[in-house]
């Protein structure tokens, strides 16, 4: 099963995909790990990356296409793949086709207001990292962290004006994606509103027919 995963912050993509790779017994390939990856293990990739960001560009589509080919040689992913955070642009879709033949791009579908309540509700530990959510894992005691007492903080990427600006870089990026896999019979629908476990079940039917 070859397979992308299209989806908004805060749609539960990579919740999806560590079930959904669990089930299918396939590796999920997240680009953004693909990097660390490469930075860590000093590769020449990674060195090239690490400097790129460095600077503060953006990796360009050859480096991002070269890391996900290298990758693809690995023998967990000979049997099939689920990968998240690429293809991002029509260029990298292009050179994707080329080297996979994909048997669905799945895109989670969830509405803007259900998409800010869920990230801006996020609240963090500083000192652990642990994380609540106000509605769906809240702490024990409203605002503390549950082992250390510490307030809770709200980062500044889960504030709703920063989320809106993220959906609106989202949008701009995959909109073009959503209909290139449209057009090709490949995209399919997901609602991803229910919770994780009704999601993974939806998306396992979905899959088999």
């Amino acid at each position: 099963m070859n397979l992308v995963f299209l989806g908004p912050p805060g749609a539960g993509k990579g919740t999806n995909a560590s079930e959904a790779k669990n089930h299918f017994d396939i590796p999920h390939i997240s680009t953004g790990d693909l990097f660390r990856s490469h930075i860590k293990g000093g590769t020449e990739l990674g060195k090239q990356v690490q400097a790129i960001l460095a600077s503060g560009d953006l990796v360009p589509d050859s480096v991002t296409i070269a890391m996900v080919e290298d990758r693809f040689k690995q023998d967990d992913a000979k049997k099939g793949f689920i990968l998240d955070g690429f293809p991002r642009t029509i260029a990298q879709a292009d050179a994707l086709s080329k080297m996979k033949n994909l048997d669905f791009v799945v895109n989670f579908v969830l509405d803007r207001d259900q998409i800010v309540a869920r990230l801006s509700g996020r609240r963090m530990c500083k000192s652990t990292g642990r994380t609540y959510h106000i509605l769906y894992n809240p702490p024990k005691v409203e605002g503390l962290d549950d082992e250390t007492g510490e307030p809770l903080i709200q980062r500044d990427d889960d504030k709703p004006e920063a989320i809106l600006n993220r959906l609106a870089v989202y949008e701009a990026q995959t909109a073009p994606l959503i209909e290139y896999y449209r057009e090709r019979k490949l995209l399919l629908d997901i609602d991803a509103a229910p919770s994780p476990l009704e999601v993974l079940a939806t998306l396992i039917e979905a899959l088999k027919k």
